[in-house]
């Protein structure tokens, strides 16, 4: 099927990845924001940890949710990644999209590409590293490696999607973040991590059985 920038040959091989942090820093904006993001950013109190109100200056006002014009194939309901402009779209009817910021994984190797299905919901999940990242960096994921228990400080946040592709997991996720300032970039090691009020607000949309299309980054993208 031919495709472009939002679409493309579904069915690319899937490679395991780890969901977790490597720390950049990030430069402080300086800009008013409206009630509207400071209402749909503020504190939760009403979930088993608290989730703090995301610090607005810290993030690219480019990367808040929003709903935008948006071109493609997929049928209403699907999630498409495009890993390249850092955004997750909930496609609606009317040519319409719910656009999410996401961070997404720095190394090639890590991330999933194609289709998948959402076969599993997790709210405060477990995480626990895969072998690959325990052999790789032992001393920083080995004391993980029996996983850690869902709370502020575990790297997926309140929620978590797990993908599958021909039913086995991808160890591929769409999650929350104990960073928000690293939305819109690329800093984990695979998964796409979302701001942790944007994660709630997606996984109440979206049920089991979900399709999600991950896009890959063009050469030009980093």
């Amino acid at each position: 099927m031919a495709i472009d920038r939002r679409l493309f040959v579904l069915g690319m091989p899937a490679l395991l990845a780890g969901c977790v942090t490597q720390r950049t820093p990030h430069v402080e904006l300086q800009m008013p924001f409206g009630l509207h993001y400071q209402t749909m950013y503020a504190a939760i109190d009403t979930e088993p940890f608290p989730v703090p109100a995301v610090d607005l200056s810290r993030v690219d006002p480019e990367y808040l949710r929003r709903e935008v014009a948006y071109a493609t194939r997929e049928q209403p309901g699907t999630i498409v990644v495009d890993t390249g402009e850092r955004y997750a779209y909930l496609v609606m009817e009317n040519g319409r999209a719910l656009r999410y910021g996401v961070g997404t994984g720095r190394e090639a190797a890590f991330n999933f590409q194609g289709s998948a299905i959402i076969l599993r919901k997790a709210e405060w999940p477990r995480w626990t590293p895969t072998p690959t990242m325990i052999a790789r960096e032992p001393e920083r994921y080995a004391k993980y490696a029996g996983g850690l228990a869902g709370g502020p400080e575990n790297p997926l946040g309140p929620r978590a999607l797990y993908l599958f592709k021909d039913g086995k997991d991808t160890l591929y996720r769409l999650h929350g973040t104990t960073e928000p300032e690293t939305i819109g970039t690329t800093v984990s090691s695979g998964c796409v991590r979302l701001l942790n009020q944007d994660i709630i607000d997606l996984y109440r949309r979206v049920p089991i059985g979900t399709k999600v299309v991950v896009m890959p980054a063009t050469p030009l993208m980093s």
